[in-house]
């Protein structure tokens, strides 16, 4: 019953992220965190801080990013925590001067810990809080939001991309993002070290730092 009751606890911290943070909800969102937590994702590594600080400046310039979930998987040692949600990620803006949705299929790879966390709004999440999450980033595609316009992409910068994110790249780097090009994908040594690293956090090792 204790890890049930755990594992329904981290799907609803992973659900209250997605919803607050595409809503502009920030100080509910900041209370998903640990104090040490670190957001990775293409735009942006760092501190949640930060991440609220440049996600908020962005949301105000009009900056529109949405996150939609599927199933999680949760492994849990004590107060330690390792969960996997499949999820797509879905941009809108322009893209050599069409309007265009780019949309990214993979998961969150989250480390979690139990440390007494309560939120502000009087909620809880059991004690469980984000200390990373980790993008997986497995494929992308661009798509017109008039489908009788048609963005002529440049190949070249396209396949010099990162193949599970290429679009998702083009389209931040075109916005003056700079992007992390070694991103964990669905295969390859950046997804297998981050696998390494979640089997060291269930058995009690240090988060590596960011």
């Amino acid at each position: 019953m204790r890890v049930n009751g755990d594992e329904a606890e981290i799907r609803r911290l992973v659900e209250d992220w997605a919803v607050w943070r595409d809503a502009g909800d920030w100080d509910r969102f900041a209370t998903v965190w640990h104090p040490d937590g670190v957001m990775q994702a293409t735009w942006f590594q760092g501190g949640y801080r930060a991440f609220i600080q440049v996600s908020r400046e962005g949301w105000e310039r009009g900056v529109r990013i949405w996150h939609f979930l599927g199933g999680t998987s949760a492994d849990i040692a004590g107060d330690r925590a390792v969960a996997q949600t499949k999820m797509t990620i879905t941009q809108r803006a322009l893209v050599e001067g069409v309007e265009c949705d780019v949309v990214c299929t993979g998961r969150f790879y989250d480390l979690l810990q139990r440390d007494g966390h309560r939120d502000d709004a009087g909620g809880r999440h059991g004690g469980w809080a984000l200390v990373l999450r980790q993008p997986i980033y497995e494929r992308d595609r661009i798509d017109p939001v008039d489908p009788a316009a048609r963005p002529v992409l440049d190949a070249d910068r396209l396949r010099g991309l990162p193949e599970g994110y290429r679009h998702l790249a083009y389209l931040q780097t075109g916005l003056g993002y700079q992007v992390k090009m070694d991103m964990p994908q669905l295969t390859g040594p950046p997804v297998e070290a981050l696998h390494r690293r979640g089997a060291d956090w269930l058995r009690g090792e240090k988060a590596a730092d960011d």
